[in-house]
């Protein structure tokens, strides 16, 4: 009778930190999504496309972030509190060094002003910065301090452009505005993450984490964005103008089945650091469980699934719902077992992902109908081929012990 009672009270808790997490993350897209509309409303062309691409530039340059994410989290799972400030602080600051050196080259090559590639540069600190203490909190599976974090942080991104674009100001004011919003929310992030935990003990700081450890996460975040995203930039080069707005369209739909069940992974990162088969299982079984649903909906209303997405112009692709929306969620699935692969320590976990964006630019470019079918057919392709080799790798047996 105990036990029953403490696993309800545990599912309570993980299901009460998977609503938190799933609202933090809601929000954090909401407030993306709004700065381009308020952008489109309040700035001219020129201004609205040099915003857009250095947001564009700002996402790729986050990606040190959400790998030093991952590498604290697991790393914090396995071994308990661990030094990683000064580990954090050299991560943001390689990154925020690249983007300023970059910045010359960006500013002819993009046509941009000298002045956001620089603030780009500071804000991209933050952002990286942040990751640290998100990764002790997912680490230690504080999810509801988590999820107040994650909105924290989103407020620090994105609050300081929505409030620059609604007072008028152009991109460069509204891109300080943010970089300051951004670096004052880092004591409070730190605060959140604070813990009457006992300090790490030398034997802990002797296997701290290391630099290769946030590599391999960033490699594997990396890839994960490139192979979801791979299938669109393909289309933006082989098809018409008309086709690749038609693609766009219906990449709205993968994006939506591959983001939704993102919380599952989230959660279950720490204990699969834990060699927790069981939860590999369950979140496997939850994130397949989600894909059939969306991949069903997409099914049965597809007509409406591309009249909310674009509009009444692009009903003809109705009949292709599925198949996108089956794309996202077969990345989802891959982006789990990809995680497990980073948690269990593997040495290269990204080298499938790799291969397989190499292969589905091949047979792109070389085999496929320059036609919207055709690229879907070969992103449908690559993402099934992908999750079946995840999956092997996850389910041969492997030493029980992780790799550090």
């Amino acid at each position: 009778m105990t036990q029953t009672i403490s696993r309800d009270a545990g599912a309570a808790r993980l299901g009460a930190a998977g609503v938190a997490v799933t609202v933090a993350t809601t929000l954090s897209n909401g407030l993306a999504y709004l700065v381009p509309v308020l952008g489109a409303r309040r700035l001219d062309p020129a201004d609205l496309g040099a915003l857009a691409t250095v947001l564009a530039l700002g996402a790729i340059a986050a990606v040190p972030g959400f790998g030093l994410q991952i590498a604290v989290a697991v790393h914090r799972a396995r071994r308990g509190p661990t030094p990683t400030g000064r580990l954090a602080l050299l991560t943001a600051g390689v990154t925020a060094g690249i983007t300023v050196a970059a910045a010359p080259l960006l500013t002819v090559l993009l046509r941009l002003p000298v002045a956001l590639t620089l603030l780009l540069a500071a804000t991209t600190f933050a952002t990286v910065l942040a990751g640290r203490w998100l990764g002790e909190l997912q680490g230690d599976q504080r999810f509801l301090r988590l999820s107040a974090g994650m909105t924290v942080l989103a407020l620090g991104r994105y609050g300081g452009l929505i409030v620059g674009l609604a007072l008028g100001t152009g991109p460069v004011t509204a891109l300080l505005l943010t970089t300051v919003t951004g670096l004052l929310v880092l004591p409070l992030l730190a605060r959140l993450a604070r813990t009457a935990r006992p300090g790490p003990s030398a034997a802990a700081s002797e296997g701290g984490l290391r630099p290769t450890h946030v590599m391999t996460a960033c490699g594997a975040t990396l890839a994960m964005l490139t192979i979801s995203y791979a299938d669109l930039l393909l289309a933006r080069q082989l098809l018409s103008a008309d086709g690749s707005g038609a693609y766009a369209v219906g990449a709205v739909l993968t994006k939506g089945a591959l983001w939704a069940p993102q919380v599952v992974t989230l959660l279950a990162l720490p204990r699969l650091a834990q060699g927790d088969r069981r939860a590999r299982a369950l979140g496997l079984a939850v994130i397949l469980a989600c894909g059939a649903v969306l991949v069903g909906a997409a099914a049965l209303g597809g007509e409406l699934a591309f009249r909310l997405a674009g509009g009444a112009d692009y009903l003809h692709l109705a009949g292709e719902a599925p198949l996108f929306a089956a794309t996202g969620a077969l990345y989802a699935v891959v982006f789990m077992l990809v995680n497990d692969r980073v948690a269990s320590g593997a040495r290269f976990p990204a080298v499938p992902l790799w291969v397989a964006t190499a292969g589905l630019a091949g047979a792109a470019v070389l085999v496929a109908p320059r036609t919207v079918e055709g690229i879907l057919t070969c992103a449908l392709g690559a993402a099934a081929l992908t999750a079946a080799v995840m999956a092997w790798l996850a389910l041969r047996p492997r030493d029980p012990s992780p790799r550090p």
